[in-house]
């Protein structure tokens, strides 16, 4: 036990935390709210924190997709034949000296380049000259945190995110099938072992995994989830020994559920054994490389469907120094493909690892300290709140930006619609928890830039806006007269703070 005391820069940090946002939401949103409706948009425009950037996000994403050129590209592959006529497939790797005929990834943008090299190689002999054979183990994943769950479900069943927030709060408070699902941690602690029988049991009866799966699980096993150190407020998510008696579960329900049961049960289980080979080639003084990989034995991997046991090719017995003959060389056409739209999975992915998108290492370095854009039990709410404002849409499992989000991250400076902010913002709070720096250190300066951003957004191209769809005054007077009617002293309040 510790006194309150030993906390206080923890609450003043998060003070801190929620008056910045309070401040710059509230400012900002009415800010550019106004700027829309001097173009004749009425909706309301808000800017916030988290929210923006992921935005920001989702519209370079699209103007990247929409900005793509498609360019050919140039593999040249070997086929090879060992001395008692096996046949397999190697690939070149391009030397140094071909590099002005490369793009940024390494691909051969020469068509006449490669179809030299191919034929160069045709009817050559060549010799193994390097061969890596290991056998690898990969240990099961960890059981889950929320979002972890929720960018599995997204991926196996399209499930937005909030859907499986919601689903597993049904399944927490009124079936009490699962822990706390607002976790963001992934571990267990030790003394959680000793319920893994009783856990079983559940996960047979309310139809978790199947029975089968279940008695093949070690219930003595002790994975590397069990980890007091590891363990924060909140443990990873995971059944509870409830077993239902007369209710069932909706179909929905039911495919959370087994998703978590199987993380859990997973950790019961062995690792996953596999054979790697990589074999180096030298064909008329270049090089090529062939890779396979064959299970040795599935493990935990027989509970995680067919999508995840996918075989490389596999190679012939091979020796290094062994002389080979190649067959024929063969150039094949490719072409460069645009990123894919964001969907609820990739997107979750992108908000907790966010400083994949950050060029600067310092901003860089601070974001991979944290947790990303938003918390777990945020995440959801935030993406939901994107499309109830209509700045996101849903086109199949893309999720993409409407006129309204394009427009608004058109007028915005950089410093709002990309994720350096919070990055500066987490490093100020972390100094003020540790007392390096005071609250108002951190507010007087935060001030400073409001006002630079309020005075931007006022001198905003209105150009952006004056292409949405319009809302006439009259309309808009009477949406502003009833919300000063209805709410007259917030309304106030909210004038004076801006």
């Amino acid at each position: 036990m510790r006194s309150n005391r030993d906390f206080i820069p923890l609450s003043v940090s998060a003070l801190a935390r929620s008056r910045a946002d309070w401040l710059f939401g509230m400012n900002l949103t009415r800010a550019y709210t106004l700027a829309g409706q001097k173009a004749g948009f009425g909706n309301v425009l808000s800017v916030g924190r988290v929210q923006t950037p992921i935005l920001g996000l989702v519209v370079n994403r699209d103007n990247e997709i929409a900005n793509f050129v498609s360019k050919p590209f140039y593999d040249v592959l070997a086929h090879l034949l060992t001395p008692d006529n096996q046949p397999f497939i190697a690939k070149w790797v391009p030397s140094k000296a071909c590099e002005p005929h490369q793009d940024e990834e390494g691909r051969i943008l020469n068509k006449a380049l490669a179809e030299n090299v191919a034929s160069r190689i045709s009817k050559q002999n060549a010799e193994l000259t390097a061969l890596e054979q290991k056998q690898k183990k990969q240990s099961a994943p960890l059981p889950y945190n929320l979002s972890a769950l929720q960018i599995d479900a997204a991926k196996a069943f399209g499930m937005p995110a909030q859907k499986v927030l919601d689903i597993c709060q049904i399944l927490y408070e009124r079936h009490k099938l699962i822990t706390y699902p607002r976790s963001d941690n992934r571990y267990l602690p030790k003394d959680h072992h000793q319920d893994a029988s009783a856990i079983f049991k559940a996960i047979s009866a309310n139809g978790g995994q199947s029975t089968e799966l279940v008695n093949g699980a070690d219930v003595k096993k002790r994975s590397k989830c069990f980890n007091d150190s590891k363990v924060a407020a909140h443990h990873a998510i995971v059944p509870t020994a409830k077993q239902l008696k007369s209710a069932s579960l909706s179909g929905d329900e039911a495919k959370v559920y087994q998703l978590i049961s199987r993380h859990y049960l997973i950790q019961f289980y062995p690792d996953y054994i596999y054979n790697e080979t990589k074999a180096e080639i030298t064909i008329a003084g270049g090089l090529f490389k062939a890779n396979a990989k064959q299970d040795v034995s599935l493990g935990f991997k027989v509970l995680m469907g067919k999508s995840e046991l996918k075989d490389e090719a596999t190679l012939p017995p091979l020796t290094k120094g062994m002389s080979l003959f190649c067959e024929q060389g063969e150039v094949v056409e490719k072409h460069t493909s645009p990123p894919a739209y964001f969907t609820d999975a990739t997107l979750l992915a992108a908000m907790t690892g966010i400083s994949r998108y950050v060029k600067d290492p310092q901003i860089k370095k601070v974001l991979k300290d944290t947790d990303g854009l938003g918390t777990e039990a945020t995440r959801a709410g935030i993406i939901e709140l994107l499309f109830k404002r209509r700045f996101l849409k849903r086109e199949g499992k893309s999720i993409r930006a409407t006129e309204t989000g394009l427009a608004l991250i058109s007028v915005l400076p950089q410093g709002l619609a990309s994720p350096d902010l919070t990055a500066k913002w987490e490093s100020s709070l972390g100094d003020i928890a540790q007392q390096v720096m005071s609250y108002q250190q951190f507010l007087q300066p935060l001030l400073a830039d409001l006002n630079g951003f309020v005075q931007l957004a006022g001198n905003c191209d209105g150009n952006a806006f004056a292409r949405l769809p319009k809302t006439s005054a009259k309309k808009r007077f009477a949406k502003r007269s009833g919300k000063a009617t209805s709410k007259k002293s917030n309304y106030k309040n909210s004038s004076a703070a801006t």
